[in-house]
C-alpha cells in the first residue's frame, strides 16, 4: 500500500473505543412498504458493522438510484447516494482514494444490471477492492412495477402488460465472467446466511459480488418462495465439495433453474487494482527520492525541452 495513501492513525486507539450501538449507526427510519426484503440486508448491515466493531469514520455507504439505493440515508457513517447506474464507478474513487475505509455499495437489479451494467462489468475486472450487494427482486418497484433486466419470461408488468419475452440476464454468471474474484448468492429470507456471505466478502481482497433475492412485496409478492422454506420453498446450500477456485465449476452451478443454490459459487485471489495503482505510485515516487521540490519541478522541465 503506497505511504501517500495512507493516513494517520486516529488519536485514540479502535481497541479502546466502546464497539458503536445499533443506534449509534441509524440515520433515519427507512421508507421502504412494508414487507419489503431490503429491511433485513439493512438490518444485517448493522449488525456486520457491529460485530466487526467499525467506527463511523471507517465505512462508507454508496448507492445509485432505486429502492435498495436508500441505503446511505438510513446509515450513521460516510456515504453517498449517487447517480442512477454509476454508484460503482463513484465507489471506486473512493477505495483507490481511502484505502483505511470499508467501501460497500448496494444496489438493485435495474442499477446494477441496467443503467449500470456497463461500471458492473469493468469495476469487477479491475478488481477494485469493495463489497457490492445487490438486492435484486426482479422488478422495478421504485417506478412501480417495470419489467427488469432480471424480470422472469412472462413477467406481466407496466411495460410488458402482454408478458415479458426477453431473456432475463444471469448475475451470477455476469459476475463469473466479467472477472469478479468473489461471488455469492444468498436472500434476505435467511439473515444468518446474508450475514455469513457479507462478512466473506469483506474479508476478501478485491471485488466481492453478492446477489441478494429480496422479496418486493409489492409489485412482484412471491417471487422468491420457490427458495423459501417457510412458504414450501427449498434453500438449497452451495455443495460442500464444491471447489470455489473452479470457474467453470461456478459457471455451471450458476446455471441451475431456479431457484438453484446459495452461498459461495466463486472465489479467487488477483491483485487489485488498489495495489496495482499504488505500486506505480510507489515506482514514480522513487525516481525522485530524496530531492526537494524545486529539483523534482526542474527534472521534469528539462524533460519537457
Amino acid at each position: 500500500m503506497s505511504d501517500s495513501a495512507t493516513l494517520e492513525a486516529p488519536p485514540q486507539d479502535a481497541e479502546e473505543r466502546q464497539p458503536v450501538t445499533k443506534k449509534e449507526i441509524t440515520a433515519d427510519h427507512p421508507t421502504w412498504c412494508p414487507g419489503c426484503g431490503d429491511f433485513s440486508v439493512l438490518a444485517i448491515y448493522y449488525k456486520l458493522i457491529q460485530k466487526r466493531n467499525i467506527h463511523h469514520e471507517k465505512v462508507t455507504t454508496v448507492a445509485g438510484i432505486g429502492c435498495s439505493s436508500r441505503f446511505p440515508y438510513f446509515v450513521q457513517a460516510h456515504g453517498a447516494h449517487y447517480i442512477h447506474g454509476r454508484a460503482l464507478s463513484f465507489a471506486s474513487g473512493v477505495s483507490l482514494s481511502r484505502p483505511d475505509l470499508h467501501v460497500f455499495a448496494f444496489g438493485g437489479d435495474g442499477d446494477a444490471f441496467s443503467i449500470g451494467g456497463n461500471h458492473f462489468m469493468h469495476t469487477a475486472r479491475k478488481n477494485v477492492k469493495m463489497t457490492y450487494v445487490v438486492m435484486d427482486n426482479f422488478v422495478y418497484g421504485l417506478t412501480k412495477k417495470q419489467t427488469s433486466p432480471t424480470s422472469p419470461l412472462g413477467f406481466k408488468s407496466k411495460t410488458d402488460n402482454w408478458g415479458a419475452f426477453d431473456r432475463p440476464i444471469n448475475p451470477m454468471k455476469l459476475a463469473i465472467s466479467a472477472g469478479a474474484t468473489f461471488v455469492a448468492r444468498t436472500s434476505h429470507t435467511n439473515p444468518k446466511h446474508l450475514l455469513e456471505m457479507m462478512d466473506l466478502a469483506m474479508d476478501h481482497d478485491g471485488f466481492g459480488f453478492i446477489e441478494c433475492l429480496s422479496e418486493c412485496t409489492e409489485f412482484f409478492a412471491g417471487a422468491f418462495d420457490a427458495s423459501n422454506p417457510r412458504k414450501g420453498g427449498e434453500y438449497l446450500l452451495v455443495p460442500e465439495d464444491h471447489d470455489v477456485t473452479d470457474e467453470a465449476a461456478a459457471y455451471k452451478l450458476a446455471g441451475e433453474d431456479f431457484p438453484g443454490k446459495f452461498g459461495v459459487y466463486y472465489q479467487v485471489q488477483r491483485p487489485t487494482k488498489n495495489a496495482l495503482e499504488a505500486g506505480v505510485s510507489d515506482a514514480a515516487k522513487a525516481k525522485f527520492e530524496g530531492k526537494k521540490d524545486w529539483e523534482v519541478l526542474q527534472t521534469t522541465f528539462n524533460r519537457m525541452k
